[in-house]
């Protein structure tokens, strides 16, 4: 399993051809949510595109060493927002699906929480592992061999404030 490196560049452009996809299937949606941390550049990227409001919904299942070691997964208990309800038709976006568990779970506590608002959700992402339980609705590159996806934002997982802080004093005194 060869691990995937991803550059800002292609990482963007990968995120625009989600984009073309979605908007080539004809559906339309009145709401993007997306899963954070992951999904929040992806989501925050479609929304503009788009033109439509952005929710957020905090999930976590990974951490350890590198942030490589799948733990249980953890759903916030609301969702972040500025419209006073969730749309009726939702775009459910996230970077990856991996094991596919936060998907599915999500789209349970969705229908616990937000039915009968909620008529319509497609699920989108950037990355479709083949190892994944569920496939997303939309996505733009599938990936046989589930390689671990290094993501350009992936160094600030990395370091600690510490480390920041010393970096540009050095590059201060220079």
């Amino acid at each position: 399993m060869p691990d995937l490196y991803v550059s800002w560049s292609d990482y963007h452009h990968t995120i625009e051809q989600l984009a073309v996809q979605i908007y080539q299937s004809n559906w339309t949606f009145n709401q993007i949510l997306c899963l954070a941390k992951g999904g929040l550049r992806v989501g925050d990227i479609l929304a503009r595109i788009y033109d439509v409001p952005l929710a957020i919904l905090a999930t976590s299942s990974y951490g350890g060493t590198g942030n490589q070691v799948r733990g249980s997964l953890t759903i916030a208990r609301s969702l972040t927002m500025t419209t006073p309800t969730l749309g009726s038709r939702v775009l459910l976006v996230d970077d990856l699906v991996d094991s596919g568990v936060t998907l599915k779970e999500t789209l349970v506590w969705l229908k616990e929480h937000h039915t009968p608002q909620v008529e319509d959700v497609r699920t989108a992402v950037l990355w479709y592992k083949a190892c994944s339980v569920m496939a997303p609705d939309y996505y733009v590159s599938y990936l046989p061999d589930n390689p671990w996806i290094h993501q350009p934002f992936e160094p600030y997982e990395q370091m600690t404030i510490a480390d920041l802080v010393a970096t540009h004093t050095a590059k201060a005194m220079t």
